[in-house]
């Protein structure tokens, strides 16, 4: 087992930690106080196809795979969780549906922009009464002639009102099957559209140069050709993205867990106390070896993961460990990284302190620490 980086994926790494460290590591803060989204960052980005990672070259893509994707989240997770999060939701949440599952005239119309970076997509599951229970989905869509008739709401979706957002695509109600059950169907919502409405921004604890929102829907109007995939799958459709997201949620938090101990290591060389320098204490050598030990192994848990992934075997236990374990190791380095810094860890202008803002939701989005639990418990046939 060869758990060192290609040459490919290195050379990626390094260019994507030069842009963490050089152009967004000096402003982001910045944009974190203001609650601003960093346009320029997002277009650089772009520009450097990472957006389009694990995209096929005939659609514009850089010819990729996901766990380059997820090597680019990793180092962006280690300066900043909200570029990170706009990176990651933007590819996975965004664009990947209409990439996996849309048809042909879809792929033409809206992924160029996507996967450029010059737009974003959004991905509407969560609904205000649902959060986990994803299945209690209430909006609804109906057939009237050749339109699709919306009406609902979606809460905490991220991407969905920057200047730049193109479309949402939404779960939905369309009818009932056998037994009651409900049909749920995925329909793509282009920004814009009469009778969709985005909310003003959340205020939020963390993540806060990234752009959330809740959104609502009031006879909105679309297409009957917006369906996304077939009729009455938009439920599982959105299962498997779900997967292939927290791996993608595990590496931008194995970067998180990897800044704490960068900064910390940093520091502890820097502050003295009592006329040396805090690493040369046992009690600061031992926190940080424990939250390198976090980070590596969260490190090796989104590698494993991604490898089934790739080599097309179910993965859904492996990214349900990762997504626990990087979670787990993300907020555990962040509260241990802000005690280190003592008084300046609880300072807005110090990156720990941004840090630990931002690590709590990972065992939140993308599935709460509990659903990995059941769903790990499920794998195991418990």
């Amino acid at each position: 087992m060869d758990l060192e980086l290609s040459e490919e994926q290195e050379a990626l790494r390094r260019t994507v930690e030069d842009f963490a460290r050089k152009d967004v590591a000096p402003v982001i803060g910045e944009f974190y106080e203001r609650e601003e989204f960093p346009y320029e960052l997002v277009a650089k980005m772009g520009r450097m196809g990472l957006f389009g990672l694990p995209v096929d070259e005939d659609l514009g893509g850089m010819g990729g795979d996901y766990t380059a994707l997820c090597i680019a989240l990793e180092e962006l997770g280690r300066v900043d969780s909200s570029v990170a999060i706009t990176l990651e939701a933007g590819v996975s949440l965004g664009l990947m549906p209409i990439y996996r599952f849309g048809t042909d005239e879809q792929k033409a119309r809206w992924l160029p922009d996507l996967v450029a970076g010059t737009k974003l997509g959004a991905f509407g599951l969560t609904e205000p009464g649902g959060g986990s229970d994803a299945g209690a989905t209430r909006t609804t869509a109906r057939l009237d002639g050749d339109e699709w008739v919306i009406n609902g709401s979606k809460s905490f979706i991220t991407n969905s009102g920057t200047d730049v957002t193109s479309l949402v695509t939404v779960t939905a109600i369309t009818g009932e099957r056998e037994g009651g059950k409900k049909e749920i169907s995925a329909i793509i919502v282009p920004s814009g559209t009469p009778g969709f409405t985005v909310a003003p921004k959340y205020s939020k604890v963390g993540w806060n140069a990234s752009d959330t929102h809740e959104l609502s829907f009031d006879d909105c109007r679309v297409p009957a050709g917006n369906l996304l995939g077939e009729r009455g799958r938009g439920y599982a459709q959105f299962l498997s993205i779900l997967d292939e997201g927290r791996v993608a949620i595990a590496a931008l938090g194995t970067g998180l867990a990897q800044g704490c101990v960068d900064e910390s290591v940093r520091y502890a060389h820097e502050r003295e106390a009592f006329g040396q320098p805090i690493g040369s204490y046992q009690a600061i050598q031992f926190k940080i070896a424990e939250m390198e030990s976090r980070a590596h192994t969260s490190r090796l848990a989104w590698y494993a993961a991604a490898a089934k992934m790739q080599a097309g075997k179910p993965f859904k236990k492996e990214a349900a460990i990762a997504k626990l374990v990087s979670s787990n190791a993300a907020m555990d380095n962040a509260r241990d990284a802000t005690q280190i810094f003592g008084g300046y860890g609880f300072m807005n202008e110090f990156p720990v302190g941004r840090f630990y803002r931002d690590a709590k939701i990972l065992e939140i989005g993308e599935g709460t620490s509990e659903v990995q639990k059941m769903l790990i418990a499920r794998q195991l046939g418990l």
